[in-house]
């Protein structure tokens, strides 16, 4: 959303950007012009009464600020804050567009929002999700002809050194990184194992894990079960990864489940060789196994370490890899996805194609 709101910004578009929030959580930096609204109506209720009434306030205090900054369209990420905007602008005459952002039919909201999504997503003017699978599921909760496929942006970056002269200033040991919120979803429990199976530790490489989340503790204690916690570092989230990422020699992305992963399209836009599971939606869609990075079969744990031996092992494999990993730019530049948010916005405001065609 950060990415989006700045992008539009720059162009000179009004641009609000709304949480539930409140503004002490953000992490991404906004464009000065980018208004920043937090509500500070997020928060877990004791009971279920006590959900009914906060998310009544909430609808109530997004339909306030739907009327005080009267905007021409609405676009909603995340379930369940998509459906309490769609409620909250039914009778504000303002088109909602939602975006489920993980995979729905892995990342289960409850029996509750579930049936609630199914009776609120049809009122939405569209429904985006990020690939082809996630696209089936939506088809069978709302009607085809609202549902779009658009991809997550990579933003141009500067690219890490050629893997050779790599390999010249860091001699001693590999790094292999990875990064994502320390949740059981990210599958950092199973790179961990592999790590340790693939002996990184007594080959001298190293694993960093960026990220912060409520897995730390396990994780911690998992690596020093393993005996690898030496090799092991988590320093949590970074304000700047790529300068991390150009300093690596590898990316694994092991995740249960996904979205469109951002952090593989960081990774790759750097140009570092990745291998990623081929978990239920997104890796799939952006690496070409063989050709920029390596599919491994998700929770197979001594196929992902097999295929780390083999890329470390292998200096004209990772530069072959490398080589082709910034394509990524081509197919999911910002210019490129955004062009097609353009489109989706004039289609449900054509009442302003003018404004959003400049």
């Amino acid at each position: 959303m950060s990415i989006m709101a700045n992008y539009w910004a720059e162009r000179g578009w009004p641009v609000s950007l709304v949480t539930l929030d409140v503004a002490a959580s953000d992490f991404y930096s906004l464009h000065p012009a980018v208004q920043r609204v937090a509500l500070g109506v997020s928060g877990i209720s004791a009971t279920p009464v006590a959900a009914i009434r906060s998310n009544a306030r909430r609808v109530a205090r997004l339909r306030q600020t739907i009327r005080t900054l009267r905007p021409d369209a609405i676009i909603s990420f995340l379930a369940p804050t998509t459906m309490l905007t769609v409620l909250a602008a039914r009778r504000e005459g303002v088109p909602v567009i939602v975006s489920d952002r993980t995979d729905p039919t892995q990342h289960r909201l409850g029996r509750f929002w579930s049936w609630v999504r199914r009776m609120v997503y049809p009122h939405a003017s569209a429904v985006v999700v990020q690939n082809p699978e996630v696209k089936r599921w939506a088809e069978r909760v709302v009607p085809a002809d609202i549902v779009h496929t658009i991809p997550n942006p990579v933003v141009a970056t500067r690219r890490r050194e050629s893997t050779a002269a790599h390999a010249v200033r860091d001699a001693i040991a590999h790094q292999i990184v990875a990064m994502g919120r320390l949740h059981s979803d990210k599958g950092f429990d199973d790179l961990l194992h592999a790590f340790a199976r693939a002996n990184g530790q007594e080959r001298g490489w190293r694993l960093v894990i960026l990220g912060e989340g409520p897995e730390r503790q396990r994780l911690e204690t998992l690596a020093d079960t393993l005996g690898i916690a030496a090799a092991v570092s988590l320093p949590g989230r970074v304000q700047e990864p790529d300068n991390i990422l150009r300093q690596s020699d590898l990316f694994v992305l092991s995740s249960r489940y996904e979205g469109f992963p951002n952090a593989l399209l960081e990774a790759m836009a750097v140009g570092l060789p990745v291998i990623a599971a081929d978990c239920p939606s997104g890796p799939r869609h952006i690496v070409r196994h063989g050709i920029d990075g390596l599919l491994v079969p998700p929770g197979d744990i001594d196929a992902m370490a097999k295929a780390m031996v083999h890329v470390l092992g292998n200096e004209q494999l990772r530069t072959a890899l490398a080589d082709r990993a910034s394509e990524v730019f081509d197919r999911f530049g910002i210019d490129r996805v955004m062009a097609e948010w353009d489109g989706l916005l004039r289609r449900v405001t054509p009442h302003l194609q003018a404004t959003y065609s400049s």
